[in-house]
Formats: C-alpha cells, sequence, structure tokens
C-alpha cells in the first residue's frame, strides 16, 4: 500500500513564532486571526502567490506593503481607498506585512480588526521580507510524505533502505554507521519535494538520532558513535530495497548483468531503486555500498553493464570467442 501524502498547513500565529525573530515582526491589529490558516491545497493551481507586494487583482497569500503601495494607497480618494482597503480584507490574505518599520494608516488598523486579519510590522525592506516569506512559506506546504524504512547519508548522497518488517533494515544501518555512513532516520522518515527534482528527508523530532535493533532495544547512535554518525537531513537519490528469497523472482538473463534495477514513485518523482535479497551468507553492508557506488558511477555517465555488453558485442563482431 502506497502512503498517502500528508496535507500540510501553517496558521498565522505559527508563520509569526517561526519568522518573529528573523525579521523583527510586531503584531500590532487582527490579534483574533491568530488561527487563519493556509494549507497546501489551496496554493497548487492559484495564480497568487505565497508572500508578495500588495495585489488586489491577484492576491498574494501574504500581502506585503513597502513605501510604494502605502503612497498608493495615500493617493487614492477617500472612498476609493476604503473600497480597495475592504476589498483587499475581503480576500482574507493570512496576513499583511507593512516594512520598514512605517507607520500604519489608521484605517488600515481599523479595517484588520474589524475583519481579524492580521497585521505585521517588520524593520526589514520588502524584497527582504517577500524571500524569507516565500521561501519559509514554500518549504512549510511543499508536498511531504512519510515512508516506511531507514533513511542513511551514504558516500555523501542519501539512501532509502526499505523491505518488509524482519529484512533487517536497522541491522544493515547499525552496520554501516560502524562503516562511517551517517543515519538520517530511523523507521519513519519524512520527505518534502522541495524542488521539482528534489526530495530533501528529515526524521520526526521524537526519532531524531534513535535506531531501534532487535535484541538490542534502542539505541541512540549519536551517544554511541558521536556526532558525525547522524546527519540532520539529506536529499534523496537512491532506494535500496530488501527482499526476502521467496519472495525473490530469479533473475533473467539480462538481470544477471544490470542487476535489479527500476524506480519507485515518491511524490511527484521516480526514485532509483536497487532490489537485495537477503540471503544467508551476503554481506549486505557491502552490497550496499556497491550499490551506491554504482549508482553514482551511473549518475556520472559510467554504466559497467552497458560497458560490458558493447565489448561483448565488440567481441562478437571480430569472430573472437
Amino acid at each position: 500500500m502506497t502512503p498517502s501524502p500528508m496535507n500540510a498547513r501553517i496558521t498565522a500565529l505559527e508563520l509569526f513564532d517561526q519568522q518573529r525573530e528573523s525579521l523583527g515582526l510586531r503584531w500590532i491589529a487582527g490579534h483574533r486571526g491568530e488561527t487563519r490558516r493556509l494549507e497546501a491545497q489551496n496554493t497548487l493551481a492559484r495564480r497568487p502567490s505565497l508572500a508578495g507586494y500588495l495585489n488586489t487583482i491577484y492576491p498574494n497569500k501574504v500581502q506585503i506593503l513597502g513605501s510604494e503601495e502605502l503612497a498608493w494607497l495615500d493617493g487614492l480618494e477617500p472612498r476609493t481607498r476604503w473600497e480597495t482597503i475592504e476589498k483587499i480584507m475581503q480576500y482574507r490574505p493570512l496576513a499583511l506585512v507593512i516594512s520598514k518599520d512605517q507607520s500604519c494608516p489608521e484605517d488600515l488598523r481599523i479595517a484588520s480588526e474589524e475583519t481579524d486579519t492580521p497585521l505585521w510590522v517588520s524593520p526589514r525592506r520588502g524584497h527582504e521580507l517577500f524571500n524569507h516569506l516565500q521561501y519559509h512559506l514554500a518549504r512549510k506546504l511543499a508536498p511531504r510524505i512519510t515512508l516506511h524504512g531507514v533513511f542513511m547519508e551514504l558516500y555523501s548522497i542519501g539512501v532509502l533502505i526499505t523491505g518488509e518488517s524482519g529484512a533487517g533494515k536497522s541491522e544493515l544501518a547499525l552496520e554501516l554507521v560502524t562503516r562511517g555512513h551517517r543515519l538520517v532516520a530511523d523507521d519513519a522518515p519524512e520527505f518534502t519535494q522541495i524542488a521539482p527534482d528534489v526530495l530533501d528527508g528529515t526524521c520526526p523530532e521524537l526519532l531524531q538520532d534513535m535506531l531501534e535493533v532487535r535484541g538490542l532495544g534502542v539505541l541512540n547512535v549519536r551517544q554511541m558513535f558521536g556526532d558525525t554518525a547522524v546527519k540532520r537531513n539529506k536529499y534523496l537519490r537512491l532506494i535500496v530495497h530488501l527482499t526476502q528469497p521467496s519472495l525473490y523472482a530469479e533473475p533473467s538473463g539480462l538481470e544477471r548483468i544490470t542487476g535489479d534495477l527500476g524506480a519507485r514513485r515518491v511524490l511527484d518523482l521516480d526514485v532509483p531503486l536497487i532490489t537485495l535479497p537477503v540471503m544467508p551468507g551476503r554481506n549486505l553492508a557491502v552490497l550496499t555500498e556497491a550499490a551506491t557506488r554504482t549508482h553514482i558511477l551511473r549518475q556520472k555517465g559510467v554504466d559497467p553493464a552497458a560497458a560490458f555488453m558493447a565489448r561483448h558485442s565488440h567481441f562478437l563482431e571480430r569472430g573472437d570467442t
């Protein structure tokens, strides 16, 4: 069963708390709107941006009011000005942010209080507010999913080890840690699609630094092996799937040369997948390292299997045996 993506969301209060220190935010009106919420599903097919300068045609989710925007409002006739402010509030933005600690117009403050629209002030310039808020909201609301497995850093790339319960994922991860690789998350790593071709994997706070191994219980990898044995996050580049011999189909002639290669769909990306059968006497740590090194070579355009088949074809054309 394929896990469903989580519906990411953020409230006005959460955004304020997360950016208060870095942007110097002050909440001056509309405090009752702290529960106003922005959900990822509401941002996927909309023209407005998550954050941007004041726009009454395609209103942004967070409206930034800089010097030009306030000057434009000041230039409107009183009736038109109030209608414009009323229109802005009707779009129910997550928040309004005034830049450069400019004084807030009284009618804007009153409208914010009446409509429970959060109104903030920051000493930062408009473009700084835009860059911070757009980047922060894009990450917070990006599609995300939790997968079952152990996520590790091997040879500088993110590798997810998957398999049925009892396949030996945690034991393999423990051996890989002792060989100098790093643990990101055990059991339930979370993956966020932060760009069209990038899946960022992280560990839930509850499971940070922990690895469960049958017979040993829960181990704290950081305390046992030091700070260099764990990694906070990593981009997912490869999946190594462990399978039981009874579930593993005998490879065809071509698969014996190329390996059991495939792909797994994670959110909107097809992640390369290598299947390794778990059999007595097989050193899975060495095999996983070899699979990772081979994947890195393929990404660089070096394919040993293709090179071997090309050499074989060349020998056949020469008539060699």
